[in-house]
């Protein structure tokens, strides 16, 4: 709960009437719980893990109670352990309704907006705070508006990549540390470490502030995932990919995302090679697809079709 409360889109929203108490309850349902029959005395459906919200008719009702009765009802409302209540449209709640709050240690909120704007904002946290997470070791970028997440061996230079493409003009997310969220899209998002956000790491140089060098317009705080890049050290006897009809994917949190290796070596344009790369992957997510069309003009000279490559 505490989390939910300190996200960004919700803290500058809601008013805490019970201060820290009962922030450490956990939340593990995505989707908010409208609890207006629990004022009527009817407990069943309830889930205490889901958000509660009252809105207008809500508290209406709440408010039209006799108190002996108001107070009883708001008794069984709280007697369910909830994790959170928030009270909408700034709406000054009913003692009965704060007092009971404080008496259980339950979170009781007031947002500043309608029913609809709480829900839709508390929903869009959730889908965040609760989605699928994973940590990997790399570096993230996104570069001619594609995500790219680049991984290898310690040192094979992912950072000094990053550099190069931020000196480009495209923009850095995450070194080290970069966390992935599934998002209920089926899209992967990345963010940084907290701690490491518009940080990188060059040898030789130490810790950068990328932010504070290049400009605020040079660091993203997310970016969705679009394509994973493998940097290897370039060795004259792997066989590397020469046509790319052979495409590598790798899934990450149960999502399927096309990848590339590249190998590395001394007087290669890196960041050259990885900006064609981005514009290459938009090229096939609009249906052009190079070494196919290339494939398929050979073989149709050359007297044959290969299904394959439709």
């Amino acid at each position: 709960m505490e989390h939910l409360a300190a996200h960004p889109r919700l803290e500058p929203m809601l008013r805490s009437f019970t201060g820290k108490a009962g922030l450490e309850r956990g939340l593990d349902h995505p989707r908010i719980q409208k609890s207006g029959l629990v004022l009527a005395g009817h407990h069943h459906g309830i889930v205490p893990t889901r958000v509660q919200i009252f809105g207008e008719t809500e508290i209406s009702f709440l408010e039209g109670l006799a108190p002996d009765l108001r107070a009883e009802r708001v008794k069984g409302l709280f007697s369910l352990n909830l994790s959170c209540v928030i009270v909408t449209r700034d709406v000054e709640p009913p003692e009965e309704l704060v007092e009971g709050a404080r008496a259980s240690g339950t979170p009781l909120f007031v947002s500043r907006e309608r029913s609809s704007g709480t829900i839709f904002a508390v929903h869009n946290a959730l889908d965040r705070l609760l989605a699928p997470r994973e940590r990997r070791h790399g570096v993230m970028v996104e570069v001619h508006g594609i995500g790219m997440l680049l991984v290898g061996k310690s040192g094979i230079g992912k950072s000094e990549c990053a550099l190069f493409l931020v000196e480009r003009g495209h923009r850095f997310v995450a070194d080290d540390q970069v966390w992935l969220t599934r998002l209920p899209s089926e899209q992967v998002v990345a963010t940084p470490a907290p701690l490491l956000r518009n940080h990188l790491e060059i040898r030789g140089i130490g810790i950068l502030n990328i932010r504070d060098l290049f400009g605020a317009t040079s660091v993203w705080d997310e970016a969705v995932l679009d394509l994973v890049v493998e940097l290897m050290p370039w060795d004259d006897e792997q066989p590397y990919d020469r046509l790319g009809l052979d495409p590598l994917n790798e899934v990450i949190l149960g999502v399927q995302l096309p990848k590339l290796r590249i190998p590395v070596r001394p007087g290669r344009d890196m960041a050259v090679i990885l900006e064609v790369a981005a514009r290459n992957e938009l090229m096939k997510e609009a249906g052009h697809h190079a070494a196919r069309d290339f494939a398929k003009r050979l073989a149709k000279q050359l007297g044959f079709e290969d299904p394959s490559l439709d």
